[in-house]
């Protein structure tokens, strides 16, 4: 999730020949500030929306996470909100929960919250972190979260070095899984088949990263700039800051657009109850939710 696209990455809502901008079942901007993720929380049936709420590297404990209705309606606009009591949340980013706890990742830590109350539950720092992003959770309790290696600088966000995604065992140990350049600034992760699915901001790259911290399934999708990924039966949606779009499709085959003219995509969620894609605009301060068809 760029503050801006990455150079050289250009934002185009619609192409010459698409169809027109999709259009959403509802759109939330009440309360939302600068939003990079929406997860569909399953269990209790509603929206989670990270509000970086600012400078997406800015230690400034006023980041918040938003709770949503599935019918757009906002429930508590800052359900969970830094600087409220002990509660400490700088740039919120990619976020999961596992066994009642909200597990989201901020800067060089990821922190742990009560899922049910958004009480605080511990932080995990993660050394050597640049700009820790997305965040994906095994069946297993492991956690994992990309190093998207950024920092902010005069068009928006620049690669800084430290391109990673690394794994918190159950004891809270932190380990990389792989880390290099090549990652591409790994940024969206899911789990497909038992494989941990890496999608990449730097580039048009979509691929798996095996026990060794190599690639395999390396695709490639029609524009770059992805950022969210989330699972939809055998296949994958993935979201693109330069196509302003959301592809479908499998890993070795062909991604195809299902969602058109959607600007500032950032880490997009997937609600399997009602088989609709959330999507947080980053730059437009605003939450749409689309039905996938």
């Amino acid at each position: 999730m760029p503050a801006s696209p990455p150079t050289g990455t250009p934002t185009t809502p619609t192409a010459p020949g698409d169809p027109p901008a999709s259009t959403p079942v509802w759109k939330v901007s009440e309360g939302i500030s600068t939003p990079e993720s929406v997860l569909y929380d399953s269990v209790g049936d509603r929206y989670l929306v990270s509000n970086i709420n600012g400078s997406p590297t800015g230690v400034d404990n006023n980041g918040y996470i938003s709770e949503l209705s599935p019918d757009g309606k906002v429930v508590k606009a800052k359900f969970i909100e830094g600087g409220a009591g002990k509660t400490k949340l700088d740039a919120p980013k990619g976020t999961a929960i596992s066994n009642g706890v909200l597990y989201v990742s901020d800067i060089t830590v990821v922190r742990k919250f009560d899922a049910k109350t958004g009480a605080p539950k511990g932080d995990i720092p993660v050394k050597d972190a640049v700009f820790l992003n997305d965040i994906a959770i095994a069946p297993d309790g492991r956690v994992f979260v990309s190093d998207s290696g950024m920092k902010v600088g005069e068009k928006g966000l620049e690669p800084a070095g430290g391109d990673a995604v690394y794994v918190i065992d159950k004891t809270g140990k932190v380990k990389p899984v792989a880390k290099a350049k090549d990652l591409n600034a790994p940024n969206g992760l899911a789990l497909l088949d038992k494989k941990l699915v890496v999608v990449a901001l730097g580039s048009d790259e979509a691929y798996t990263l095996d026990d060794k911290g190599q690639k395999q399934e390396l695709t490639h999708l029609p524009k770059g700039g992805l950022d969210g990924v989330d699972v939809v039966g055998d296949e994958l949606i993935i979201s693109s800051w330069q196509g302003s779009a959301v592809y479908r499709g499998k890993l070795g085959g062909t991604f195809v657009p299902v969602l058109y003219g959607v600007k500032s995509p950032a880490d997009i969620g997937f609600d399997s109850k009602r088989n609709r894609v959330l999507v947080p605009h980053f730059t437009e301060n605003s939450v749409e939710a689309f039905d996938l068809k």
